[in-house]
């Protein structure tokens, strides 16, 4: 038995009834009660020749890491924190790889939104936000394991105030209609096949296979003034004003535009 009754384990066999069948990107799903970090997991997996589509759920994760090296802390069972592994076909070019954090963004939002019927965008380049105060309540970590990509999903969901560090938040603080686990990961899954499929038959073209309009139709980044910490350099403040083809975000400083490929932005005020 488990300790919260109301925070239930994943069902692996009902998630694998329900996504992986003939013809499906999801060749298996996994359930473990806890390990240090389902990336470094499914990334030993791709290194030892694991087919695209295995999915590795976490109840709990004790190393888990988000972008820049930030660790990643949920409670046992009050979220989703799971990883993807996918095999890109060999004629899309490795430069376009940078799409599929972006991809897995979006995959989020349109599953948050379907289910929970809360306000989400995402924040550049795949923080999720949700409610009036556009708290972050989800991230995305990707990781290139010689020719795989492997996606790792950090979403809070039952999480509460006292659980959470600043300015963050969960599915259920904001009122979600749907905060079961199972179903929001089934949904995700299912969103991120459907994003995936069109990238790939367009070799990986985000504007060929509408993965920038949808992208920039989710970003709340776009049209704020921004500061977005750089590896390696000062932090670049100005206006954030379009996402390019490459996934860069792209920032208005006086008379100069920097097309950021990797930064944490602070959006300084809101979007007109």
């Amino acid at each position: 038995m488990y300790a919260d009754l109301s925070r239930p384990p994943l069902n692996a066999a009902a998630l694998s009834r329900a996504v992986v069948y003939g013809g499906s990107l999801w060749r298996s799903v996994r359930v473990v009660a806890s390990t240090g970090s389902t990336n470094a997991d499914v990334a030993e997996a791709a290194r030892g020749g694991a087919p695209e589509g295995v999915v590795l759920a976490a109840e709990e994760q004790t190393l888990g890491r988000g972008r820049l090296d930030r660790g990643w802390v949920s409670p046992p069972q009050a979220g989703l924190t799971f990883s993807v592994l996918l095999r890109p076909p060999g004629d899309i070019p490795s430069s376009r790889w940078g799409w599929l954090p972006l991809l897995a963004g979006v995959a989020l939002v349109d599953a948050v939104r379907g289910q929970g019927e809360v306000p989400t965008w995402l924040k550049w380049p795949n923080d999720l936000l949700l409610g009036q105060h556009r708290y972050k309540a989800a991230g995305v970590l990707a990781e290139v394991v010689d020719d795989a990509v492997v996606l790792g999903i950090g979403l809070n969901v039952s999480t509460r105030q006292d659980e959470l560090p600043e300015e963050a938040t969960s599915l259920a603080l904001e009122g979600a209609s749907c905060a079961d686990r199972d179903t929001l990961l089934r949904a995700i899954l299912r969103e991120l096949e459907s994003r995936y499929r069109p990238w790939c038959g367009g070799l990986g073209d985000a504007v060929g296979s509408g993965l920038l309009a949808s992208y920039v139709d989710a970003c709340d980044t776009l049209g704020r003034e921004v500061s977005v910490a750089v590896p390696g350099g000062p932090p670049v403040r100005g206006r954030a004003e379009a996402i390019d083809s490459a996934g860069r975000l792209l920032v208005r400083v006086g008379e100069s535009v920097h097309a950021l490929a990797a930064g944490d932005v602070t959006q300084l005020r809101t979007a007109e």
